[in-house]
């Protein structure tokens, strides 16, 4: 089958629908930094900081909306990288007979994403990165961020993380991200679903690099941009880059 190949979108275009994204990432960074302060004054310790980078290989969900900041800054090059990790990803999720197959293939076959530097552990995109990038923030080392750890811990070390996680301030009881955090992001996720649907008429969520590069996409953002879902669908699966697993519109 021929792939239609992605066409960059103009960077002006759907303002409407990246602007209230960004301004939401702004508002989020003044609360954050602002909770995180009074919890740290409290004794609360967050473990994550430059050049940590144990969490870069999640699959990540987004909106359309944050894909779109995110397209709208890249390069070629980059777009191109990001392109064939989507098509990774695609595969995996064709292939995996299960969504925990699904995440662990993730982490550890489609691997890191391509917009991290592996040498100084940063993101070469920081300030256009998406939400679940900017509200995962961990209450214990990192090593139980990385792919694997709870697989290859003991009983008795499973045990002592429920523990810890338990008397940890900030989690939620259950696992070592500090959930607070994660709550104080809803309000991007809300303002780019109210925006995506007073412009389009329609939402459209998924991973992160399926999207980011479907962003760039010209036959599919001008389907969405007439609130033709199933005309963005084809345009997707015309791509190479329709499934279920990653991409929802409606």
């Amino acid at each position: 089958m021929t792939r239609a190949a992605p066409s960059p979108q103009p960077p002006t275009r759907h303002t409407r629908v990246t602007e209230p994204v960004v301004r939401g990432y702004a508002a989020y960074a003044r609360r954050a930094q602002a909770w995180t302060r009074q919890y740290q004054e409290r004794g609360g310790r967050v473990f994550c900081g430059a050049g940590c980078f144990a969490c870069c290989n999640m699959p990540i969900r987004v909106s359309l909306a944050e894909a779109l900041v995110t397209a709208q800054a890249l390069t070629e090059g980059e777009a191109a990288r990001v392109e064939a990790h989507a098509r990774q990803v695609l595969h995996n999720a064709r292939t995996a007979p299960s969504e925990d197959v699904y995440v662990e293939r993730h982490r550890t076959e489609v691997g890191f994403c391509p917009l991290l530097d592996r040498e100084s552990g940063g993101c070469t995109r920081y300030d256009v990165r998406p939400t679940r990038c900017r509200d995962t923030f961990s209450a214990l080392p990192a090593r139980y961020c990385e792919a694997g750890a709870w697989e290859t811990m003991t009983r008795r070390e499973r045990e002592s993380y429920r523990r810890e996680v338990a008397r940890t301030p900030g989690t939620d009881g259950e696992l070592h991200f500090i959930a607070p955090l994660e709550h104080l992001s809803e309000p991007i996720w809300e303002a780019a679903a109210r925006a995506m649907r007073n412009e389009w008429g329609l939402e459209a969520w998924g991973d992160f690099w399926v999207l980011t590069t479907l962003a760039r996409h010209e036959a599919f953002m001008d389907r969405v941009a007439r609130g033709d879902a199933r005309g963005a669908w084809r345009a997707a699966k015309a791509a190479g880059l329709a499934h279920a697993t990653v991409l929802e519109i409606g």
